[in-house]
């Protein structure tokens, strides 16, 4: 792995993605990931990290940069009140059981595959925020017991697998359940650090004794790409939060959804994109 002298473009797109995951986290209560798997990806590929578990380092440091991000996110919605905590209940148990198999497993999945589910998804979750989808309700209260843990199951295991935070399957499923977005928004930062904990310890784990990765790992966690942009995204979580008690959120996730389709099509087909 190559950390020259063309390292400085590199450590800047790092950097602006760290301060746009962490607004978009207090903002949206993602964990950031989906905006810095992307950065990752093709940052560790022009520095030259080993093909077969490039997605790896990139989905285990991403996880690893929502730790602190979802911490400051979460104590900030938490001023305001907006954090369920009976639905922390309901779904956390499986959430933290998916995100930790989730993080065990991904060493015996081949990286084209990693990369595949992650645009598959992207781009259904991009079209989901394209589309006038808000207020629509199948329930009154946010699932517990066995439909809970199935629910919170595949959001942690999903989530893990892709390095991100959970929000954009559980704040559709909160605010289905009829959950207000605000709130929604504020449970899923919580809910990202009960994924981003549990898949990280299973990632070092899994990446600990193998070889061939690059330096300053510790397992699958790579330590620059932490250490470049947790600090920016954590500092960023708080002003996104603030934001999202105050603006309408519709424009945004048309933005953001156009943004994800984008990347989907870039990960997942990048032979029809010239950039």
């Amino acid at each position: 792995m190559n950390w020259g002298a063309d390292l400085f473009p590199i450590l800047l797109a790092m950097a602006a993605s760290g301060v746009l995951a962490g607004f978009l986290a207090g903002l949206m209560g993602i964990g950031g990931g989906i905006v810095t798997v992307p950065v990752l990806y093709f940052a560790f590929g022009m520095l030259g990290v080993p093909e077969f578990y490039h997605m790896h380092i990139t989905v285990a440091t991403s996880l690893a940069i929502i730790i602190p991000t979802a911490v400051f996110s979460a104590r900030a919605h938490s001023r305001h009140g907006a954090i369920d905590w009976s639905g922390v209940r309901g779904l956390g148990p499986g959430i933290i059981i998916g995100a930790t198999v989730g993080g065990l497993l991904a060493p015996y999945v081949k990286n084209d595959a990693l990369v595949m589910f992650f645009a598959i998804l992207a781009f259904v979750m991009g079209l989901k925020l394209l589309l006038p989808l808000e207020g629509k309700v199948i329930g009154d209260k946010i699932p517990s017991g066995t439909r809970g843990f199935g629910f919170g199951s595949f959001i942690g295991g999903a989530s893990s697998l892709m390095g991100i935070g959970g929000a954009t399957f559980s704040v559709p499923l909160m605010t289905l359940y009829g959950t207000a977005i605000r709130t929604a928004v504020g449970t899923a930062s919580f809910l990202g650090l009960l994924i981003a904990i549990p898949a990280v310890i299973s990632f070092i784990y899994a990446g600990w004794n193998i070889e061939g990765l690059p330096a300053y790992q510790l397992g699958f966690v790579n330590l620059i790409g932490v250490l470049v942009i947790a600090p920016l995204s954590t500092a960023m979580a708080p002003v996104g939060a603030a934001l999202a008690h105050r603006i309408p959120m519709r424009l945004l996730s048309i933005i953001f959804g156009a943004f994800l389709i984008l990347t989907a099509g870039r990960m997942g087909l990048p032979q029809y994109f010239p950039f």
